[in-house]
C-alpha cells in the first residue's frame, strides 16, 4: 500500500485543523464545538452524579455572584452558564465546554475574598474560552484515530476512553487518570483569567497572594487544583509580566461602573 497520499491527506486535515487561541497561539483543534459541548456537559453531569452539590444558599450565591460576572465580560457563545457548587473538600474549581462551572466548597477558605476566587474562575473559563479541552482532546484523539470519546461518556462513562475523555476536559484526576495542561496552556489561562476578572471589575493585584495562599495550603502536598500546574514562582513572575496590561482593564472597567459586590 503507498501511504504518501494517506499521509499528505493526514498532513493537510491536520494543518486545516488549526486554530488561533485568544492569545494568538497556533493550535490543533478538529473536534466540532457542538461534541465538545456535548462532551462537556455529560462530564459535567458525571461529576454530578458522584459528588453532592453544597446545599448553603450563601456560598452557592457568592459564587454565582462571582462566576457570572467573569462570564459576561468573557464574550462567551455560551448564554447561559451553569454554575455549581460542590460539598467537596477540594482545593478545587473548573469549567467546561457548553457553559459549565464548577467550584468545591475546599477552594473558598483559601480563595479568601471575591477578587481571589475570580481569579481561580476567570483562569478556568480562559481555559474553555482558548478550547485547551478541545486541543488536548484532538491530540489524543489524533494518536489514538478514533473519535468515539463522545460515545463513550455518554454509554459507558467509566469506559479507559470516557476516562480519557474526562481527564482531557481537566476533571479526570478525580477518576484516577492525570491528564495535565501543557505550560502553555497553563500560562496563557492564567494571562486570559487576569485580562477577565480585570475586565469584570476584580483587581488583578489579588490574584498573586492567592497562589501564596495556594502554597501555605499545600502542607508538602499540593492542592488538587495545584497538582498539574506550573510551579509557584513561574506562575507569579507570569502574572507580575501580564498586570501592567490587566491594570489598565481593571481601571477602565472601574470607570464603566463595574463593582462586583460578592460577600460570603
Amino acid at each position: 500500500m503507498n501511504k504518501k497520499p494517506f499521509l499528505l491527506l493526514c498532513s493537510a486535515f491536520l494543518l486545516s485543523s488549526c486554530v488561533t487561541s485568544p492569545t494568538g497561539r497556533s493550535q490543533l483543534a478538529f473536534m466540532p464545538t457542538d461534541e465538545m459541548d456535548k462532551m462537556g456537559v455529560q462530564a459535567f453531569d458525571n461529576i454530578k452524579q458522584d459528588t453532592p452539590l453544597s446545599t448553603d444558599k450563601r456560598k452557592q450565591a457568592y459564587v454565582t455572584c462571582i462566576a457570572n460576572a467573569i462570564v459576561r465580560v468573557s464574550n462567551s457563545n455560551v448564554k447561559n452558564w451553569e454554575i455549581a457548587v460542590f460539598d467537596d473538600a477540594a482545593v478545587n474549581a473548573f469549567a467546561l465546554p457548553g457553559g459549565k462551572i464548577g467550584v468545591y466548597t475546599g477552594l473558598l477558605p483559601v480563595a479568601n475574598n471575591q477578587h481571589q476566587l475570580a481569579a481561580v474562575i476567570g483562569h478556568e473559563v480562559g481555559h474553555v474560552l482558548a478550547q485547551h479541552g478541545n486541543e488536548r482532546t484532538s491530540q489524543q484523539t489524533a494518536v489514538q484515530l478514533g473519535m468515539s470519546v463522545t460515545q463513550a461518556l455518554i454509554s459507558d462513562p467509566q469506559s479507559q476512553t470516557a476516562q480519557m475523555a474526562m481527564a482531557a476536559l481537566g476533571v479526570g484526576a478525580q477518576y484516577g487518570i492525570l491528564l495535565p495542561y501543557g505550560r502553555t496552556q497553563e500560562s496563557e489561562a492564567d494571562v486570559i483569567g487576569l485580562q477577565l476578572m480585570a475586565s469584570a471589575g476584580f483587581d488583578p493585584r489579588q490574584s498573586i497572594p492567592l497562589w501564596q495562599n495556594m502554597a501555605a495550603a499545600s502542607q508538602g502536598q499540593p492542592p488538587e487544583f495545584l497538582s498539574t500546574h506550573p510551579s509557584h514562582e513561574n506562575r507569579i513572575q507570569g502574572l507580575s509580566n501580564a498586570m501592567p496590561q490587566a491594570l489598565k482593564l481593571y481601571e477602565n472597567a472601574k470607570r464603566q461602573g463595574q463593582n462586583p459586590n460578592c460577600h460570603l
